[in-house]
């Protein structure tokens, strides 16, 4: 299929957006729960030593991947962990510091829970970003607004960084258009492995 204008672009993204959204809604709970917690494995495999590392998370919205397994896991490996926090439509996010104990606050129209602006902003070394669909050239199709896309690109300027989608393996196609602003993942990891890119590790990521 060719995709010659922005429109066009715009238009299959929500396609396959919507239908990724749909096989991840028909999962149900009790089997969301299983996966998050596979994956939830083979992403502290993927990370690897994170002792003094600064991790992003996302709060799982909606029927989302639950970060709640891996958050423990990589608490428990010595890892600091942080959550996005949304301070502008057109802006990158930033990151603020989450202890095990903090009271995160609904913020935003979707009500997601956030670290209050007492918690310290900090520049995570790994992100796991959130998605709604993926391929397995790294690609990714967010929710629309581009927030992940600004704030990799601003990153990646400033240090070395890795960013791994968190998602269901449902969530997966053959092909996402890419444009010139979308910024690739490092790596894919979902309940069924990890899927490394753009290194020398071995694609682990099975059907």
């Amino acid at each position: 299929m060719t995709l010659s204008s922005p429109t066009t672009f715009r238009s299959e993204k929500a396609r396959l957006r919507a239908e990724a959204l749909l096989r991840r809604a028909d999962m149900g709970a009790e089997r969301r729960a299983a996966a998050s917690d596979a994956a939830a494995r083979h992403a502290l495999m993927a990370l690897g030593s994170v002792a003094g590392r600064t991790v992003a998370l996302f709060a799982p919205f909606r029927d989302e991947i639950d970060t709640g397994p891996l958050a423990r896991k990589l608490r428990d490996a010595g890892a600091r962990l942080a959550l996005p926090v949304v301070i502008g439509r057109d802006r990158p996010l930033i990151f603020r510091l989450w202890d095990e104990n903090d009271l995160l606050e609904p913020a935003g129209a979707y009500g997601i829970p956030t670290p209050g602006a007492q918690a310290p902003q900090v520049t995570p070394d790994d992100l796991m970003v959130p998605l709604a669909v993926f391929d397995r050239a790294g690609a990714r199709i967010g929710y629309g607004a581009g927030f992940y896309d600004r704030t990799l690109a601003l990153l990646r300027r400033e240090k070395p960084i890795r960013a791994f989608g968190l998602a269901f393996a449902c969530q997966e196609t053959d092909h996402v258009p890419a444009e010139p602003h979308d910024e690739p993942l490092d790596g894919m990891v979902t309940e069924a492995g990890v899927l490394f890119l753009g290194g020398s590790d071995a694609d682990s990521l099975s059907r």
